[in-house]
């Protein structure tokens, strides 16, 4: 019987995202077509190999094995075509990497930026969220994040200065409350909390005392998952928000934001490039880990929310 090696890659994807949307956008190609391509496997092999709801896909149990069989060596083979770019005469191939929003914005984009205008052969694709992507199983070449939420079993490259936590509100806002002037203080306002995404709490506010940790639960009518929704619902008064300072962007500077307890907001190592041990990096990803890497003294131990 005559294989068709392009309906395998297809059918790894579709069975590995469980959608043939999100599939055919991986693989460059047309619903419809993937559709077909998947029947026609079906059709040869005289079995069904997916499952097909009007809500969701997922692989038979002679899918599942099939794709317990031949996952693994469609990615040998992939990163073996990688690996040939090295006897290119310019590295080529593509780099995925999950990270959050404004990392993304405020150090990625600007320190790749030269690498893409001198290897116009290399790709880059950013997915941009707040929450923990499994890299390995999503199959992405890296992530970043603050360095204390970061697996121990993974290579871990700083890519990013000390960070410093800030809480802030708006002048209107401290004309209806006093200034706190400790930590404690902050029980007495209307904190904007935030939900953390990897243990679904509510995030304990941390701050430093004397060189140790002074952790305040605060509570108030906002809680958000998002930074970016943080910061909007602190420019419109509702409360006081506390995230590492970069997140507010000029705010502070300009004045639309008024920073409090700052003597209690100490630095802490900041932003990680991270990914699984691997003998043999592609050329393009080495580049990569190459433009973003920062001289750091030690890896971090802090207690900040991830970014």
């Amino acid at each position: 019987m005559k294989r068709n090696l392009n309906d395998l890659l297809y059918f790894v994807t579709v069975a590995r995202e469980k959608s043939f949307t999100r599939a055919a956008a991986r693989l460059g190609v047309t619903q419809p077509a993937l559709s077909q391509a998947i029947s026609a496997l079906e059709e040869r092999m005289q079995i069904r190999l997916l499952t097909r709801t009007t809500r969701s896909v997922s692989p038979t149990v002679a899918g599942e094995r099939l794709l317990l069989t031949i996952g693994n060596r469609i990615d040998e083979i992939e990163a073996e075509l990688d690996m040939l770019t090295e006897m290119r005469d310019k590295p080529a191939g593509t780099v995925r990497i999950t990270c959050g929003p404004n990392v993304l914005h405020s150090t990625l984009l600007p320190k790749l930026t030269p690498l893409l205008r001198q290897y116009p052969d290399i790709t880059l694709e950013f997915d941009a969220n707040h929450g923990f992507r499994d890299i390995v199983t999503d199959r992405f070449d890296a992530g970043v994040r603050l360095g204390d939420t970061i697996d121990k079993d993974m290579i871990a490259v700083p890519i990013g200065p000390e960070l410093r936590m800030a809480a802030v509100a708006t002048p209107e806002y401290f004309t209806r409350y006093p200034l706190p002037e400790t930590p404690h203080d902050l029980t007495q306002h209307a904190c904007i909390n935030q939900r953390m995404v990897r243990s679904g709490g509510l995030y304990v506010w941390d701050f430093d005392q004397d060189g140790g940790d002074l952790n305040v639960r605060v509570s108030g009518q906002l809680i958000f998952n998002t930074s970016e929704h943080i910061v909007a619902a602190a420019l419109a008064g509702l409360g006081i928000a506390f995230l590492p300072e970069e997140e507010f962007g000029n705010h502070i500077e300009e004045g639309r934001l008024i920073r409090v307890l700052e003597q209690w907001c100490r630095p802490f190592p900041g932003y990680y490039l991270y990914y699984p041990s691997r003998k043999q990096p592609s050329p393009a990803f080495s580049l990569v880990v190459d433009a973003l890497r920062v001289s750091r003294k030690r890896r971090p131990a802090s207690g900040s929310p991830q970014g």
